[in-house]
């Protein structure tokens, strides 16, 4: 029996009888720790218990929960009672809230929430207009911004006075008329400064800040290349829409890590848990891909067919086909990861495409001397036709080349087109090598007994 079941109940009578207990309770209990519990409850029994929490409290749970869950309390709850929540969420994750939701859910909640917080409902139409994946999608409006002429002393009482209504209290930004960011000031900054000092005087004026169109992971490499723990976000007349804090993003590198991680073993990118998708769903994820791969193993079933007279004059070639094409895949598949990995944190762009190619090739040809050497061993433990040694020695090198020039070389041309490089997967790469390995190993083949034919005729 899972954890919700045992505790949930309870917690829930005891909310009932005794409301100032759960308060002094709740201070022991962390928001995401309640929310794990209320993601496992029916609907029914996670909206009574959420109501009888005190809202602020309630918001904090009703964030964290996934957007099933928050679709399902939405309507158990009804608007009125989801409107009174979302007032108290933070004002990013509101606006996520809204956007996930299906119209037919949100619409009616955000008409209760223009009647119980006005300004929250236009700070949700105001980051609605942003992409989700971008960084206006991304950033919250409750921040701290004072004007450049105030004296230090003033700063920290405006501080104190909305720090309740701000993301983070580690930085305060400076504005000026219509609102342009013109630097800032950290908590350590206000605490060294004299109280009669000025803002302005005091201020950092080389602020990193991206724009609201930027897409996420961009933002996420630009927070860590700087090691911020927030940033802003301009427009490009120097306004200070909104803020970024490290906490989202790295929810973003979440999301990212394991969008890669799908694509590339070939499977539609899933946002729920392996437990959480249907069958169904992952049905209709990893379909097409296996179809589109399997399709073209066609090709090397076709290219092994173009080359029957080869495999039927000498029989030892067809043992090392899967030996020589695993080589190739193998060599692909690392050469594309450590390639994609270098274009996601901008070790690698696609200028340096001669260097990468460079290094493929010297790679290539010490790996592939490596195996080779191997191969070598195999074919005279197996007593095998002298002639074996040569082709497999030769093809192993061949093989290892071309799959560390196609792994490398993939990424970057798909990056070029604009296509996610995490598209080229491993078991694209892999089939992809399969095909021109067979290639390589059976033209070589045919070479070696149309040599040997010429000898032997004359």
């Amino acid at each position: 029996m899972r954890l919700a079941r045992l505790i949930g109940p309870e917690l829930e009578a005891l909310l009932r009888e005794s409301p100032e207990e759960v308060r002094e309770l709740l201070d022991e209990i962390h928001p995401e720790d309640l929310a794990d519990i209320v993601a496992e409850l029916e609907a029914k029994e996670a909206g009574h218990l959420l109501k009888q929490l005190p809202t602020e409290y309630a918001a904090e749970v009703f964030e964290r929960l996934d957007e099933e869950d928050q679709e399902a309390l939405s309507q158990t709850l009804g608007a009125d009672s989801t409107a009174r929540i979302a007032a108290e969420m933070g004002a990013d994750e509101r606006a996520d809230f809204f956007s996930q939701m299906p119209p037919a859910v949100a619409d009616p909640v955000l008409e209760s929430l223009e009647r119980v917080d006005p300004e929250a409902a236009e700070e949700v139409e105001e980051l609605r207009q942003w992409p989700e994946r971008s960084a206006g999608g991304l950033m919250t409006t409750e921040f701290i911004a004072v004007g450049p002429g105030l004296r230090i002393s003033e700063a920290i009482d405006e501080l104190r006075r909305r720090a309740r209504e701000a993301e983070t209290l580690d930085t305060v930004y400076v504005v000026g008329e219509r609102e342009r960011l013109l630097g800032m000031l950290r908590l350590r900054d206000l605490l060294l400064a004299g109280p009669d000092e000025r803002v302005g005087d005091k201020m950092r004026e080389n602020v990193i800040s991206v724009p609201p169109d930027l897409d996420q992971e961009q933002v996420a490499k630009v927070l860590a290349k700087y090691d911020l723990h927030a940033m802003p976000v301009m427009s490009d007349k120097g306004e200070l829409l909104g803020l970024i804090t490290s906490d989202d993003i790295l929810d973003v590198l979440h999301e990212e890590q394991a969008e890669d991680v799908h694509k590339m073993g070939a499977v539609e990118p899933i946002r729920e848990g392996y437990f959480d998708a249907s069958v169904g769903q992952y049905i209709r994820k990893r379909a097409p891909w296996l179809a589109i791969l399997f399709v073209g193993g066609f090709f090397t079933t076709t290219a092994m067919r173009s080359f029957d007279s080869v495999l039927g004059s000498m029989a030892q070639l067809a043992f090392y086909v899967p030996l020589l094409i695993a080589a190739g895949g193998n060599s692909g598949s690392q050469s594309s990861t450590l390639v994609i990995r270098g274009l996601a944190v901008g070790d690698v762009t696609t200028q340096d495409w001669y260097r990468v190619l460079g290094r493929e090739l010297a790679q290539g040809l010490i790996l592939g001397s490596m195996l080779a050497s191997f191969g070598v061993v195999r074919v005279l433990l197996a007593g095998d036709p002298t002639g074996m040694v040569g082709l497999v020695a030769v093809t192993l090198i061949a093989i290892v080349v071309m799959g560390c020039v196609v792994g490398g070389m993939m990424p970057l041309l798909l990056h070029r087109l604009g296509v996610d490089p995490a598209t080229s997967s491993t078991p694209f790469i892999a089939t992809l090598v399969d095909v021109l390995g067979i290639l390589i190993y059976l033209s070589l083949a045919q070479a070696m007994l149309a040599g040997a034919a010429v000898i032997v005729g004359t």
